[in-house]
């Protein structure tokens, strides 16, 4: 065992990161192994313009939960490979709408039976007395309720931590 995993719970981000890369590293491959050239950090914006087919950038930014300047790095490289397009709403001039593209749309219907081997694979693996999978959605919920900057700060004021110089 590393250090990283005796000392638990301080190590969280860490650890996530670590499942994270791993997950992507073999998401990567597995992509490969099906001939489809595709990076596993494109997947939440292709499949949620596969599901919702236009949205602007800001409800994309919503939809995955990322920072609009991380989901427009995606986008650009997304339109680099000519997966997706974007227009200016007639509406609102200052918005971008963003679609999937013929080449966007045919690589989705050659990834859908992918996606089904990588969800059988992915259940077996989160699929344990402590199913990761939900104990996500109850960190994500608890985080929602109160972040974790805030309760550092409580308990910070609660127990009369300062910092020592």
């Amino acid at each position: 065992m590393n250090i990283i995993d005796e000392i638990g719970i301080l190590a969280i981000s860490t650890r996530l990161q670590r499942l994270s890369e791993q997950l992507r590293k073999d998401g990567a491959l597995i992509y490969k192994s099906f001939d489809i050239d595709f990076e596993p950090k494109w997947f939440p914006v292709i499949y949620t313009l596969h599901v919702k087919e236009m949205l602007s950038v800001v409800e994309i930014a919503s939809e995955i939960g990322y920072s609009h300047p991380s989901t427009i790095s995606l986008l650009k490289e997304l339109e680099k490979q000519k997966l997706i397009s974007s227009r200016k709403d007639k509406q609102d001039e200052r918005k971008r709408l963003i679609i999937l593209t013929p080449k966007g749309k045919e690589l989705v219907i050659k990834m859908q039976p992918v996606w089904n081997v990588i969800k059988k694979a992915l259940n077996e693996i989160t699929d344990n007395q402590n199913n990761l999978l939900k104990a996500i959605e109850e960190a994500e919920q608890n985080l929602t309720r109160k972040g974790f900057l805030q309760r550092a700060l409580e308990l910070k004021t609660e127990t009369g931590t300062k910092n020592r110089d």
